[in-house]
């Protein structure tokens, strides 16, 4: 080989050299990226055992931010997967509220059967935007005014709270639809947000979000038939279905006279949603006392718990039903951790059958009783904590209930169920 030639050939071994050494590095620097978790995914599993010889579906699972931080300790963001046979189940961050933490609904279990799911973080990942199958809201008007404790003007917005002002009482037209209100794709519910705090139900005929356009109106056509349904119960000066009360000189007393009244959304999100209220200064005759309330609901169920806390010791804490001629009572007995008070009937303001309940902690009971417009039931509350659940079945949803045998089975295996948790194991 000449000297020319051998000078060229070096020059191109050199080259290749270079180049082969850049490309190295680019790959090493790729994989250093990746280790130093720039990009990262980790895979962790859960089991689920129902222990239960029934099939079970539709249940809250909660994660809390504890066990997620044991799973995951070098995640930085709350962005998280859930995964069961390689199939995604929606989940959703709760921030606030009662169930902090990952929250999914379990779309099934069969009888005895446990479950292994795979839960995944990825720091840079976004969540898929899941069909929104839970909803909460708050909305009152902006650009009018108050005159002589009515709104005049304005329109409607949702907000995230509300400090409800001085002037505000029922039938003001200041809030839309008198109240918070929260629902799953099988029902809806609202509270009055003013001395009445009385529980109210939507009867839903589609399984889709229906709440953002109940009232928009600045009235109340959501007790007419319509295509997504209609407000289904009269509550009127009774316990409605669950509402906050004390049982004195022989009646049922909702809160009322309060110092003030404050409500948030907490959570708004596809599985799960919930509404935070503090009733200020409730004047009782031990003296005034703050409640707080925490009202949450997931997709799939009919139920809503409410969870209740009170800063001083409170007599005869209790809750109920309105009492309706038309419907017949049902009570489970007191076998099970949990038990309930029913009503079923054509006690709708459809005039058809309505099935409302409030199912609640068998050991904390101490009275069964009634007054002239509500059934009653009367709590230990020592602790200065209650929590029950309350739901109503209407006829007209999609494959709804439409019997009183029926409803009884469904409230049956519902204590059953929350009697008997499902086990969950984080490894």
């Amino acid at each position: 080989m000449s000297p020319k030639s051998t000078t060229h050939f070096l020059k191109r071994v050199a080259l290749c050299c270079i180049l082969n050494g850049f490309f190295a590095f680019l790959l090493f620097s790729c994989a250093q990226q990746k280790e130093e978790g720039l990009s990262s995914s980790t895979t962790q599993s859960i089991k689920i055992q129902n222990l239960l010889d029934i099939d079970r579906g539709e249940e809250l699972i909660v994660i809390s931010p504890q066990e997620i931080k044991s799973l995951f300790p070098d995640s930085k963001k709350n962005q998280f997967r859930v995964y069961m046979n390689e199939k995604e189940i929606p989940s959703q961050w709760n921030d606030k509220g009662n169930d902090t933490g990952l929250a999914f609904v379990l779309p099934n279990i069969g009888a005895l059967e446990t479950l292994e799911l795979e839960l995944v973080s990825d720091d840079s990942e976004l969540k898929p935007d899941y069909t929104k199958r839970t909803q909460a809201e708050l909305s009152h008007k902006f650009g009018g005014e108050f005159k002589d404790r009515e709104y005049l003007g304005g329109h409607f917005e949702n907000v995230d709270s509300l400090h409800v002002p001085a002037e505000h009482t029922d039938h003001s037209w200041f809030i839309r639809y008198e109240g918070p209100g929260w629902e799953s794709d099988l029902v809806g519910y609202r509270f009055y947000l003013d001395w009445r705090n009385g529980i109210d139900v939507f009867g839903k005929k589609v399984k889709t979000p229906v709440l953002q356009d109940v009232g928009q109106d600045g009235f109340d056509s959501y007790h007419e038939p319509s295509d997504w349904g209609m407000d289904v119960l009269k509550v009127g000066k009774t316990l409605g279905l669950g509402s906050i009360a004390t049982f004195e000189n022989g009646k049922a007393r909702r809160v009322d006279v309060t110092d003030s009244l404050y409500a948030e959304i907490t959570n708004n999100g596809p599985v799960y949603s919930s509404v935070f209220t503090r009733y200020s200064g409730w004047n009782l005759p031990t003296g005034k006392t703050d409640i707080l309330s925490n009202i949450s609901i997931h997709s799939g169920t009919r139920l809503s718990r409410m969870d209740l806390e009170s800063n001083t010791t409170i007599d005869n804490f209790a809750t109920g039903l309105i009492k309706d001629a038309k419907a017949v009572v049902l009570k489970s007995d007191s076998s099970l951790s949990y038990s309930y008070l029913a009503t079923y009937g054509p006690q709708s303001l459809a005039e058809d059958n309505l099935g409302i309940a409030v199912i609640y902690p068998t050991s904390q009971l101490t009275q069964d009783t009634e007054d002239e417009l509500s059934h009653i039931l009367v709590f230990d509350s020592s602790s200065k904590k209650l929590s029950y659940y309350f739901l109503a079945a209407w006829e007209q949803e999609p494959d709804g209930i439409t019997s009183q045998e029926e409803f009884k089975k469904y409230l049956d295996e519902e204590i059953l169920k929350l009697s008997n948790p499902l086990k969950i194991s984080v490894k």
